[in-house]
Order: C-alpha cells, then structure tokens, then sequence
C-alpha cells in the first residue's frame, strides 16, 4: 500500500516514521507472512500425532456377453448389462513411529521460534535503517543551514564591497571577487539541498510512500552518552537475534537427527474400514449380490534393512548438527568483534563532539571579530574568507561527528536489541 503524500514540508517526527516502517514496508509484511506461515505448520495434524481418514466410492456400468455352466444345465446371455457400486471409509492412526511425531511437532516450534525470531530481525533491521536515513536527513539540513550562513556572511562581504565601490575607496577587483566567492556558496547550498531531496526519497522508500512526499525533520541530532559497554555486551549475548536464530538452529538440527534414529524403531499402526459393496447382473449365475462390513487390523513393521540409507542420513543430520553449532559460534565471535569496534567508535565520537563543539566556539567568535574588522577596513578579504572557511569547516566537522555518534549509537541498541530506546523525539 502505498501512503498519499501529506502536505509540502510537514513535520515527521522520529516517533511517526518508524510507526509508518513498521505498518507500511513491504519487507516487514513479507517477513509476517512467512511468520504466519509457520505458525500455521506447527499443528498436532501436521507432525503426525491424527489419523487418516478416507471416504472412497465407485459406480461402473457394463454390458457383456456370457456363457456358463452349472448343475449340468448350460446358459448363455447376450448384451446383459451389470453394475457395480463400492463405498468404504477406511481410517489409519500411528500409534508408534519411535517418537518421530514429537519429535517432528517440537521442530516445528522451533521453525515458528526462528520465523519469529527473523520477524523481528527485520523489523529491527529498518527501525536502525529509518533512524539513520532520518539523522542523514538532520545532518543535511544542518548542512543546508551552515552552507546557508556562510552566504549570508559572502552577502554582507559583497555588500560592503559595494559600498567601498560607491565612495571610491573599494576595488573592482575585490567586489568581482567577494561576488565569485558568493556564487561559490550558493553553488554549495545547492548542491547540499540536491542531497536533502534525494534523503528524504530513501526515507520515503523505506516507509514505502511516495517518493515526492515532502517533509520535514527535527534538525538537531541529540547522543546518548550514558551507553555502558558491560550492560550492553550482556544485553547482545542474551537478546540479539541473528545470535537467537543461530542458537535455534542448532535445536532444529537436533531435532532433526532425532527424527531420522526413530526411523530405527518399529512403526505401529491401528486400521478400520466400513466398506459397502453391491453388484446387480443381467447374465450369470449369481444375479444380485451386496455386502457391507466392518473391518478392524493393527499392523507392525520395522525397517530391517534399506541399503544402508538411514545410517546415511543420521551420519549426515550429525554433521548439520556440528555445522550448526559451529555457525552460532562463529556467529557469537563475528558479534562480539562487531560490537567492540562499534563501541570504541562510539566512544571517539563523542569525545569528538566535545572537542568540536569547543573548536566550534572559538571559530565562531574569531568570524564575528573578522567580519566586524573586515566592516571597520583593518583586514583583507582574503583573511575573512580565511575565517569563515574554518568556520563552515568547524561547524561541518561537529555535525559529521555527532552523526558518527548516532550511527554507531543506533548500531550498539540494535545489536543489543534495545532500538525502543533510542526515539527521543
């Protein structure tokens, strides 16, 4: 389904974007389905536990020609139509199968515990992806914004050019420079904004609406800077779910396994069948003939041999079941190591936050200084575009860093399993 696009340049909080992703995106539904597809296996029927019930019938028409003998008289029939009705409900129950039906109904748990498990990889999968294209989207605009000053400042720059121009103490030379750099800031707040547009498309992607649905964000990017790295380590370990899946799976291959050694074991199983037979014919000794009874049978057999096949399978179900295993450790060891790394960028990201925010203030305040001597004629052009460069590029460093922080903040909570807590809208 797809959302009609709302008003030009509404407000869409965090909140709202990842309520419309979990609604609306095409691979969460998906995921549903599938989920619901093996809630829908996992029954008593399908593992074997029921019997089977079959209602047969049959009607037939012929038309022969016979002859026959009987008590020394003789007699033959031309054309002699007969017929044939048959009904029969037969029922079959596996009382016995080595176990092999619980073991099969607890495999299938595991499989719905695995689709689930995977529903909600998914779903942690795009709320980390919405808040990272949502904070794309903030750092942009940001980005707009300082791009923005800066021509506000190139304005000022041309403006004063200007007016030296008209009282005879500018240069020429200097106001077609002051004019290039201005174009030159405006050529870069475009080109931002392009990025901003094409943002908001991959938002509006993973909420799947409409690419032209125009909106706007909250631009500030706030850090939580309270993550312990125990607590969270901890967390990963008990709550991750590709570790979850990985750790199920070995479940699944022992079950597996389980099923193939009850194939050893003898099968038992109870019959019963009510059947009704009648059969009218023209030519013949016996004219009319119908039956009806009742049947009840058990039957045992065993497997003795079958070339050598189960043993196959069980050698081979041993061997998934290793691999199995070794994929969940391997899974563990990949998570940790992901895990560190995240966290140690997460750290440096805030310590970079600091220190930029600090570089920050003090290249703001050496602008104003320079712009107010520029106004007063004590420094050149060249040493205010000097300083409103470090200025842009201060402000550009503080907002990549709070970004890295973000990302790598978003990343430990989804590993961890603790998304909730990262909307702070």
């Amino acid at each position: 389904m797809i959302l009609q696009p709302v008003k030009a340049q509404d407000l869409l909080t965090l909140d709202e974007a990842i309520q419309i992703g979990l609604e609306q995106n095409y691979g969460v539904q998906l995921s549903q389905n599938r989920a619901e597809v093996a809630e829908n296996n996992r029954t008593f029927g399908n593992a074997g536990f029921f019997p089977q019930l079959d209602l047969s019938a049959t009607h037939s028409e012929s038309v022969e020609d016979s002859d026959f003998e009987a008590g020394g008289e003789s007699e033959s029939t031309t054309g002699a139509r007969s017929s044939f009705s048959s009904a029969g409900l037969n029922a079959e129950w596996t009382i016995f199968d080595g176990l092999r039906m619980f073991r099969t109904y607890d495999r299938l748990g595991e499989l719905q515990q695995i689709s689930d498990q995977e529903l909600r990889l998914e779903m942690e999968l795009l709320v980390a992806n919405i808040i990272q294209s949502y904070y794309n989207i903030s750092r942009i605009s940001e980005q707009v914004n300082v791009l923005q000053n800066s021509v506000d400042v190139s304005q000022e720059r041309v403006d004063i050019e200007e007016a030296k121009v008209d009282i005879g103490s500018g240069s020429e030379v200097e106001l077609l420079q002051a004019k290039s750099d201005l174009n030159a800031d405006r050529s870069a707040v475009l080109r931002e904004i392009n990025r901003l547009d094409e943002a908001k498309i991959s938002l509006n992607e993973l909420l799947s609406r409409s690419a032209v649905t125009d909106f706007t964000v909250r631009e500030d990017i706030p850090i939580n800077r309270q993550l312990m790295r125990e607590e969270l380590h901890q967390q990963m370990m008990a709550e991750n779910s590709e570790l979850l899946i990985a750790r199920t799976g070995e479940t699944v291959a022992d079950l597996e396994l389980q099923e193939i050694r009850g194939e050893r074991y003898p099968e038992i199983i109870l019959s019963s069948g009510y059947t009704y037979d009648r059969s009218e014919t023209a030519g013949g000794f016996i004219r009319f003939n119908e039956t009806t009874g009742l049947s009840v049978g058990i039957t045992a057999r065993v497997n003795i041999f079958d070339g050598f096949n189960t043993n196959r399978r069980v050698q081979n179900a041993k061997i998934n079941r290793k691999n199995s295993r070794i994929e969940a450790e391997q899974r563990e060891l990949s998570l940790d190591s992901e895990f560190m790394k995240l966290y140690r960028t997460y750290t440096n990201s805030i310590n970079l936050v600091d220190l930029e925010e600090d570089n920050l203030s003090n290249a703001e305040e050496t602008l104003d200084i320079a712009l107010e001597r520029f106004r007063l004629g004590t420094i050149s052009a060249l040493e205010l575009r000097e300083a409103q460069r470090t200025f842009l590029t201060a402000e550009s460093r503080l907002i990549e860093a709070k970004f890295e922080a973000k990302q790598a903040e978003t990343e430990l909570l989804r590993l961890s399993g603790d998304l909730q807590s990262i909307a702070m809208d």
